[in-house]
């Protein structure tokens, strides 16, 4: 049955089209309206049942359904009444059963069921599903934000992101098609007044007319039958309506619905123990005793036996955790989760604290979470999840920053104080704490909020304690980018750059290179502050060179060539600098002292050498930025790696480039000269 459920479902649909048009027997039309009392009932009871309303997105379609079911054997109950003056056993048993033989009062007690279905239930349903629907929408961009902020803080994963995207989605489509849907159930109702209105006067008419009863007789009947048909077209109503308005005012839940009203109605005690003395009260005021003092000892009875059943629990909990706790002490020492390393810890003193915590309106936080927003579109990596924690051996006021595992730099802030450094430009002193600015090592100065204003007129750079620790947090990520970057995260890279270009990734991997060689590639780029975003631009290099050679250094310079676009924008501002450049002898002497090995090449230069051309370089640089100048050297392509790593001890700071990495639409003026 559920293998052809797809064609079941269509035939149906199709036969309640036809019920409108084709005559049914009395025995097939009591079957079909059972049918219907039943699938509403089911409809009702799955609504009670049911967790989230996405466990139930097809009830809309559903709604349409059975609304288009009842009326369609509303007009075959309709046929028969008005034909025959028969309407089956059901609809006879139905109006027999309510009005007891007299037509008024059946009359009343189905116009009371038409009143609470449309006035009170249909019409509250509708405005929940228009309102629950509003608010739905408007709290789409709030949430997907959410969802963004837990996927760069790396809370949830890609697949979990997406997946949480699409149940927001469908809940917007879900609640929309509830408040559309609704306007059936309230036109069913509608229908079913004008229907019962409709057979009782026409049924009069036939019957005196056609059928030759009299009109006591004809009126009799006639309201009989009419009054069960509407009771069994409105009843399978009510249940649906009181179905679709139980799904639309539940919220999200981890349990059904008579478990939430069981476990919410008598969770307290005391709530209970206070009913029942209200209503011992009332016994004794003239409202009848008996049913009173019944209830109150009933909710005495359920009050004390769950209160014992709290204690007991409360108990069991104690001696559970005890017993865990023992067990814990027994086992031998779980050393693993010992040797798990965070790559990047921030600690702080417990003076800081209120900077993490939003409840004291600390956005620290938020801060880490743009920090690695900001990597990944300055140097697109994949930043590890930063570890922020309370140390209480560190100063109130004093924070470490820790790369796998070890300490690599740290700071200390004045609280409820700024921080002012002077750019250059400043005029006048301030008064304050001097320090020294903890990411670039600037001069500074602690200063009160009192003396921020005037700072900022005077020329005066002025941050916050929180921009402190988040600028030098960035500037060490930066720093240690190229020991951050492992293995796992460039495979997310490469796979995240084959959902576009497959091609060009298995050209590279494992065709060409190793996963290893494309990473110590990569490390290189960041270790000189090269962004690997462009991946595309990146892999293709390593696609037409990796076949040619194997050392990363030198895959690394042609792939630096390729980038020299963004290198250029990167390091120079305008299409004009000024650079260092090296004498063609220093040139020389470097190539004449590059080594091969198994391992790839490396610099073995004459110490005495080294030294004088390190000494040479020292005292360009000063010239350099005496005047305010980024120092910037240019060599050759060949001789720019291994000047770089001969340099990098003594000037980290210093760029090193080739005459390849520049754009041919900047011009290069030389200021000064290297010489051994």
């Amino acid at each position: 049955m559920f293998k052809f459920g797809d064609i079941i479902v269509a035939l149906a649909v199709i036969g309640i089209v036809l019920l409108i048009i084709i005559p049914l027997p009395t025995f097939l039309l009591d079957i079909l309206l059972t049918i219907n009392i039943s699938l509403s009932l089911v409809i009702l009871l799955i609504s009670m049942y049911t967790k989230e309303a996405l466990e139930f997105s097809v009830f809309p379609s559903l709604l349409l359904v059975t609304t288009l079911f009842r009326l369609s054997l509303n007009i075959s109950t309709t046929r028969l009444i008005l034909g025959n003056g028969d309407g089956g056993k059901v609809v006879e048993a139905f109006g027999s059963f309510v009005t007891g033989n007299n037509p008024i009062v059946g009359v009343i007690i189905f116009v009371i069921i038409v009143v609470i279905q449309f006035m009170v239930i249909t019409k509250g349903a509708e405005r929940v599903a228009e309102v629950t629907a509003r608010f739905t929408l408007d709290a789409m961009p709030g949430k997907q934000m959410a969802i963004d902020a837990d996927l760069n803080s790396g809370l949830v994963s890609e697949a979990d992101a997406k997946e949480r995207r699409r149940k927001i989605q469908r809940e917007a489509d879900f609640y929309g098609a509830m408040d559309g849907a609704s306007k059936f159930v309230k036109g069913d109702a509608i229908a079913g007044i004008i229907i019962t209105i409709i057979n009782i006067s026409a049924g009069f008419v036939i019957g005196i007319m056609q059928l030759g009863y009299t009109m006591q007789e004809a009126a009799s009947r006639f309201t009989i039958l009419t009054i069960g048909d509407g009771l069994v077209s409105q009843v399978p109503a009510l249940l649906i309506s009181t179905a679709m308005a139980i799904i639309v005012t539940r919220a999200a839940s981890d349990s059904n619905l008579g478990t939430d009203l069981i476990n919410q109605l008598f969770a307290q005690p005391r709530v209970l123990y206070l009913a029942s003395g209200v209503l011992f009260v009332l016994a004794f005021t003239g409202l009848p005793p008996v049913p009173n003092i019944l209830l109150a000892c009933f909710l005495s009875f359920m009050g004390y036996s769950l209160q014992k059943t709290i204690k007991e629990t409360r108990m069991e909990e104690e001696v559970k955790a005890q017993d865990i706790e023992v067990e814990e002490i027994r086992k031998p020492e779980n050393v693993m989760t010992l040797l798990q390393v965070d790559p990047i810890e921030l600690e702080f003193g417990y003076g800081i604290i209120p900077l993490a915590d939003i409840n004291q309106g600390g956005d620290l936080l938020d801060r880490v979470v743009m920090i690695r927003r900001q990597c990944a579109l300055e140097l697109g990596m994949i930043v590890p999840i930063i570890r922020l924690r309370d140390n209480i051996q560190l100063k109130p006021n004093q924070y470490v920053i820790k790369i796998k595992g070890t300490e690599v730099s740290d700071g200390e802030i004045v609280f409820d104080n700024y921080l002012a450094m002077n750019p250059g430009t400043a005029e006048g002193e301030l008064d304050g704490i001097k320090t020294i600015e903890p990411a670039f090592g600037l001069p500074a100065i602690w200063i009160n909020g009192s003396q921020k204003e005037r700072a900022e007129m005077m020329g005066y750079t002025v941050v916050d304690p929180p921009s402190i620790i988040a600028t030098h947090l960035t500037e060490i990520i930066k720093s240690y980018s190229h020991e951050l970057l492992g293995r796992q995260d460039v495979q997310k890279l490469i796979d995240n750059v084959k959902e576009t270009y497959p091609a060009l990734v298995e050209d590279v991997l494992p065709k060409t290179l190793t996963l290893g060689e494309v990473q110590k590639v990569l490390c290189n780029l960041l270790k000189e502050s090269i962004s690997i975003r462009d991946m595309v631009t990146i892999l293709e290099t390593l696609a037409d060179y990796g076949n040619m050679t194997k050392d990363a250094d030198m895959l690394t310079e042609y792939v630096r060539q390729s980038l020299k676009r963004s290198i250029t924008k990167r390091f120079i501002n305008g299409k004009k600098v000024k650079v260092i450049t090296l004498d063609m002898k220093v040139e020389q002497i470097i190539m004449d002292s590059v080594q091969q090995n198994e391992y790839g090449s490396f610099l073995s230069i004459d110490p005495n050498i080294a030294q004088n051309i390190i000494n040479n370089l020292l005292k360009e640089l000063q010239k350099l930025t005496s005047i305010g100048e980024q120092p910037i050297l240019l060599t050759s392509p060949v001789v720019r790696l291994y000047f770089k790593r001969l340099t990098e001890q003594v000037a980290p700071s210093l760029i090193v480039l080739s005459y390849n990495e520049l754009d041919t639409s900047v011009e290069v003026q030389s200021v000064g000269m290297v010489i051994a």
